[in-house]
């Protein structure tokens, strides 16, 4: 693991900003180039000091460059990388005030845990008792006292990642970069770390930058986060913000499920083909005696698929005016017979229409719509 010295002297602040209002990381048009391949494109963001802030995208989509390159392992081809209002271009990692947690853990199989986590500060040659009350107080905050005289090999997969986690904590860094830390857990491990990894943040107060493409996982943690597509970010928010309002077909499909309404199934339910999206659990399944309002929409269509998932029922219906919607229902008093049965009904769906989100799709950078006359 790369371990992150401290930053002694600090640069005069950029255009005369103060240095404790600057956000902790700062990414200004950053563009990165592998020979003709642009893994970022363009990439501005600010990362407020003590946030919990996910770069949540698909493989091949940037996020873990631009983590790189917050780090010092990649210079970036343009833009400006700055902590906490510090240009460190060119600075190697050792130089700048982060640290980092990798998801294959890199721990010393021959060193204890307690040897592992002062490993950087015995680089950093602090003086002995020092060292050995910061590895305790390092282990306290990852919930692992007591075990300072194991070895890696003698812990479960979510112990080690803690060991990890303390040992990047240890030396204090103002900004802690993860990248997909969780990764190599099994489910119910990888939830439960979820949960304690955040309160762990909490706790130290510290700016954690989190790489990952598990939807639930960003969402679950995170202060705010950006969603990454193709190098270049396609929303940014909080998660609540980027699920029930996602700016972008891409958002809409990636974070949770969605569907997407457009052209004339659009126009047959809405007066107009603008795309717009609506989250399963948001549509029910109702009866031909449903109260109809200005407030609600209403389709018809029939059952294609039924897949039946214990505490919820998924749906597919195909629209009578064309498209198809996914419908998840929770199953309160819902068997899977009864669930099952459904498939190759017809049915009427109803939802609200303060749920429809309007999205941009490919196709609507400077198009009109010729129904509303460029309106």
């Amino acid at each position: 693991m790369a371990e992150a010295a401290r930053v002694g002297t600090a640069d005069p602040e950029p255009h005369g900003a103060s240095r404790a209002a600057a956000p902790a990381v700062r990414l200004e048009g950053v563009v990165k180039r592998f020979g003709q391949v642009v893994a970022v494109d363009g990439v501005t963001l600010d990362v407020p000091a003590g946030e919990f802030f996910s770069l949540l995208g698909p493989s091949g989509s940037g996020k873990t460059t631009c983590l790189r390159m917050i780090a010092g392992f990649e210079q970036p081809s343009e833009g400006r990388i700055l902590l906490g209002g510090r240009d460190v271009a060119g600075l190697p990692p050792y130089e700048r005030d982060v640290n980092t947690v990798f998801q294959d853990y890199a721990l010393f199989p021959h060193m204890t845990v307690a040897e592992n986590v002062g490993y950087g500060l015995r680089v950093r040659k602090v003086r002995g008792s020092e060292r050995a009350r910061r590895v305790a107080d390092a282990l306290a905050m990852v919930r692992l006292e007591g075990f300072g005289d194991r070895r890696p090999a003698q812990l479960s997969g979510g112990q080690r990642q803690r060991v990890a986690l303390a040992r990047a904590l240890v030396v204090r860094p103002t900004v802690l970069l993860l990248d997909e830390p969780l990764g190599a857990l099994d489910l119910k491990l990888r939830q439960t770390m979820q949960i304690e990894l955040k309160d762990i943040q909490v706790d130290v107060g510290l700016t954690f930058v989190y790489v990952t493409h598990d939807q639930e996982e960003a969402l679950t943690m995170s202060d705010r986060l950006a969603v990454f597509n193709e190098g270049r970010i396609e929303q940014v928010g909080s998660p609540a913000e980027v699920y029930e309002r996602p700016a972008t077909v891409f958002v809409a499909g990636f974070i949770g499920v969605s569907n997407v309404l457009d052209g004339d199934a659009a126009r047959q339910l809405t007066g107009s083909r603008h795309a717009f999206t609506i989250r399963p659990e948001k549509i029910a399944i109702v009866g031909s005696d449903a109260r109809e309002d200005e407030s609600r929409r209403t389709a018809t269509g029939r059952v294609r698929e039924v897949v039946y998932l214990g505490a919820i029922t998924r749906y597919l219906v195909d629209l009578d005016v064309g498209g198809e919607l996914v419908v998840m229902q929770q199953n309160l008093a819902t068997s899977s017979m009864e669930a099952l049965r459904v498939r190759g009904t017809s049915v009427r769906l109803q939802w609200h229409r303060s749920n429809e989100r309007p999205v941009e799709t490919a196709g609507d950078e400077g198009s009109e719509d010729p129904e509303e006359g460029g309106r």
